[in-house]
């Protein structure tokens, strides 16, 4: 089980925040063509950061927690990483801001929808 620890923590990470995208309406699957690009930069930035960071032996990752599978020197779990965080991030963010505007008693509870053309709450 070692081997795949930090696969686990990252699938707990999506399982804990993916009931946020219905139950507090965060909406963040719904607008992909807004998600897509925002996880593609963090992928890029840090996955670049990361590969010139171990080339250089700045730091490494423990084969005993990790799978061994890789993206040239690029662990798959520090990529999921890449992904899972800052999508739980968002999830967290826009159902924690639903829920401040629902308390504040500026939104509804059942009125509130999403225009899917443009992602944005009327």
């Amino acid at each position: 089980m070692d081997p795949y620890q930090y696969l686990i923590v990252m699938g707990l990470c999506l399982a804990i925040t993916l009931p946020l995208e219905w139950v507090l309406r965060a909406r963040v699957y719904r607008r992909w063509r807004l998600l897509l690009p925002t996880i593609a930069v963090v992928v890029l930035v840090f996955g670049i950061w990361d590969l010139i960071a171990i080339s250089r032996d700045h730091w490494t990752f423990s084969p005993l927690y990790t799978t061994g599978i890789t993206l040239g020197t690029l662990p798959i779990e520090e990529l999921s990483f890449f992904i899972v965080i800052p999508l739980a991030g968002l999830l967290s963010y826009e159902a924690s801001t639903y829920l401040l505007g629902v308390l504040r008693g500026l939104r509804t509870p059942r009125t509130e929808r999403t225009d899917e053309r443009d992602g944005v709450r009327r």
